[in-house]
């Protein structure tokens, strides 16, 4: 009976470490690699609002000029993602907010993380399909995703689900700095971490702003024009 019960609890304690360690990975891969890239992300597409299709252009060219940048995205960019999106949607599907009983700051920050977390993975799918995978194969090139956003942005209905994207995911990056910082144990204290959640929800708003900013730029004519001028030169050279 005794063997039993070391067995049966030296299995609880693997399960429990299990599932410890697969919440550090997704903690972590949520930071390092996929945060950063998310503040790339949005500096590439703010150029578009800064400088229009030349400047958004010249950053989307300097990312794919990258040595071995196929690699890097696989390794760095799409594993992470695939690996923090579903089992971020395994850990909301678990969650049990208490926002109904306790109206508390992070009970409410606890549930929209998982919220935000669910609509950014379908953005991301959504995105990643429009562009990355219209240039992989073969329909549009790197020079043309301006034009392929501004056909997007162009119609209202889509224009508000990227928005809803956007700001969904600038949250869901935002908060989860907060979050990250408190369970590894960075901010440690209530006055450590009420400042992180200042800072973080600061950074929450710039984003958010840089990503709608940039949105609007994509409607812009002139990355409809900037299209219709490489087909042009494309149909000449042909």
């Amino acid at each position: 009976m005794l063997i039993f019960e070391n067995v049966v609890y030296e299995k609880g304690v693997r399960q429990f470490m299990k599932g410890y360690y697969a919440r550090k990975l997704h903690s972590l891969l949520g930071v390092i690699p996929l945060a950063l890239f998310f503040i790339e992300h949005a500096l590439t597409n703010f150029g578009a609002f800064e400088g229009g299709p030349s400047r958004f252009n010249a950053g989307v060219k300097l990312l794919n000029d990258l040595p071995l940048v196929l690699v890097l995205e696989v390794v760095l960019i799409y594993l992470p993602l695939l690996y923090h999106g579903v089992y971020g949607l395994y850990i909301a599907y678990q969650a049990k907010p208490n926002n109904g009983r306790f109206g508390y700051e992070r009970n409410l920050r606890y549930l929209l993380q998982r919220v935000t977390g669910v609509i950014t993975f379908v953005y991301v799918i959504w995105h990643v399909y429009e562009t990355r995978i219209q240039v992989a194969l073969g329909n549009v090139t790197h020079e043309q995703l301006g034009s392929v956003m501004h056909d997007i942005v162009t119609q209202p209905v889509l224009f508000t689900l990227y928005l809803i994207g956007v700001i969904s995911a600038s949250f869901h990056f935002a908060n989860g700095i907060w979050s990250f910082l408190v369970s590894w144990g960075i901010t440690v204290g209530p006055r450590a971490q009420r400042v992180s959640s200042y800072i973080c929800m600061t950074l929450f708003v710039l984003v958010s702003i840089m990503f709608v900013l940039s949105l609007i730029a994509f409607r812009r004519v002139e990355f409809q024009e900037a299209s219709v001028w490489i087909d042009t030169v494309k149909s000449v050279l042909s």
